[in-house]
């Protein structure tokens, strides 16, 4: 009967790099055995003299380590999969190192005697690349690869930092950075290419820094700009791919839109609390995001991290799940993500992988495209302009004016459409919690007579919710968005109250 065996590195090599193998077995011994007759080397990795298993190899039948179920007399049905899992070891190779820089060294000197051109690595490449190098996968023809590769960076945040980080420790040549925020002490808490240090500067500037002392023989290309319909096509065609780590859903479809037209593969990943994706859309032959997501949600459904908050480590599992899929599409190695949506989840510290295929429907890579050239990305995700104030659409008042006003003794209502966590951590006095995705069920509660002030963590979430309160019948004109939100309350009132 026929199961899946899936291999080791160490063994990959017999089987022609195939990560996994078909074999006709009936009990865990017999597999291993016909493993060792087509591969045709003696079977002493896997089995001691006495026939049993080594000790620094362990099987699994599916799930179940076959210790549990018999050894190798475990029995095989059709379907199942055995998996070879060998120790691994996690020293330096230092010894290893020695022998690559010893064999690059004299390539070297014999191309130099032979006239030829010297090798494209200087020796401070050499060693610093030395893991890569002696690498079957990478090499000095790979090696080189990277050197020469242009990578895009939309953002240089959560994502963007070990992006930038690894993608510079690999030696990748050329890094563009599409950044045009400045450094916030609540970035830090995962935006590790930045430091306490950097609070205040741009953030293209303290990534830039950071990238020359991880690797100096990096280019950095700083693009100090939001990305837009129109500069995204002209940037886009400057490298070889795009990572993207937006944080926002019209960039999202904008850089996905951009890759397509300029026929660009976008390395995605996007986190949220504590679930991250990551994929590769706009590759050759392969799905884009809109394949996946035609449409965006309604604005204000998905929160953004300032609103809904994200584990500071994950978006650093995601990022290198992204990096190492730039890697592999420069050297042209492995299987990558396109075609395929990987889910993370760090509470279950699992992964899932899902199918994707590209939609024949598609508006932007389908065979009858009908978005043909960048649109209006805010338009298209349902995002209205910022307010004016000053048209009487939106009233606000300020801090300062709300502290005098309840000073007074004035009846104001005061409605806080945070989270309750965030609740636990300030709150305004007298201020009445009702988050925002709950408003909806408790409008019966509020008393639409009484003048209303309402407020979140920095006033974005407090104008949606004026927003539908108006929607249900009550008067734009007893209703005021509190100015910057508790943040400013804290900043402007009272000192001691902490900002997040």
């Amino acid at each position: 009967m026929a199961v899946k065996v899936f291999l080791p590195g160490p063994l990959r090599a017999a089987f022609a790099g195939a990560a996994s193998v078909e074999i006709e077995a009936a009990t865990v011994g017999e597999a291993l055995e016909a493993l060792v007759v087509r591969a045709r080397r003696p079977g002493s990795q896997l089995l001691a003299e006495g026939g049993g298993l080594r000790s620094y190899v362990n099987l699994y039948v599916n799930d179940d380590d076959v210790r549990t179920l018999g050894g190798l007399a475990a029995k095989l049905e059709a379907g199942d999969t055995l998996s070879i899992v060998p120790s691994i070891a996690g020293g330096s190779g230092a010894g290893r190192a020695d022998v690559a820089r010893d064999k690059l060294a004299a390539a070297q000197a014999a191309m130099r005697r032979a006239g030829r051109t010297e090798l494209p690595l200087s020796n401070e490449e050499v060693r610093r690349y030395s893991r890569h190098l002696i690498l079957p996968d990478v090499g000095l023809a790979g090696q080189v690869k990277l050197k020469n590769a242009r990578v895009l960076l939309i953002g240089v945040g959560g994502l963007g930092s070990p992006l930038a980080l690894y993608l510079a420790a690999a030696g990748v040549g050329t890094l563009g950075l599409v950044d045009a925020d400045v450094v916030d002490e609540t970035n830090l808490q995962r935006q590790v290419i930045h430091g306490t240090k950097d609070v205040g500067r741009p953030k293209l500037d303290s990534a830039a820094d950071r990238i020359h002392d991880v690797n100096p023989n990096v280019r950095v290309e700083k693009h100090e700009t939001m990305l837009s319909s129109q500069n995204a096509l002209e940037l886009f065609r400057q490298y070889d791919l795009v990572a993207d780590g937006t944080d926002n859903f019209p960039t999202r479809y904008l850089v996905n839109d951009a890759c397509v037209l300029t026929g660009k593969p976008n390395v995605y990943g996007s986190i949220f609390r504590f679930e991250g994706q990551a994929s590769v859309f706009a590759a050759k032959d392969g799905p884009c995001y809109r394949c996946l997501y035609p449409e965006p949600p309604p604005p204000g459904l998905v929160p953004s991290c300032a609103e809904g908050g994200v584990l500071g480590i994950l978006p650093g599992v995601v990022g290198l799940l992204q990096a190492t899929e730039v890697v592999k599409l420069i050297l042209g190695i492995g299987t990558s993500l396109k075609g395929r949506l990987l889910l993370f989840d760090a509470l279950a510290m699992s992964f899932r992988e899902l199918k994707l295929r590209r939609d024949p429907h598609c508006s932007v890579c389908g065979p009858n495209p009908t978005v043909r050239a960048l649109i209006d990305y805010q338009e298209f995700c349902g995002i209205r302009p910022d307010v004016d104030l000053s048209s009487g659409e939106l009233r606000s008042i300020t801090a300062s004016d709300l502290q005098t006003r309840l000073g007074t003794g004035e009846d104001l209502a005061i409605l806080d459409v945070r989270e309750p966590q965030e609740f636990e951590l300030c709150r305004i006095p007298g201020a009445r919690l009702i988050p925002l995705g709950e408003l909806p069920a408790h409008l019966s509660e509020l008393d639409s007579s009484r003048e209303l002030v309402v407020h979140c963590r920095t006033g974005k979430r407090s104008a949606q919710a004026i927003e539908l309160l108006a929607q249900a019948g009550f008067a734009r004109a007893r209703m005021f968005n509190l100015e910057g939100g508790i943040d400013a309350w804290a900043r402007d009132v009272d000192p001691t109250m902490p900002r997040y």
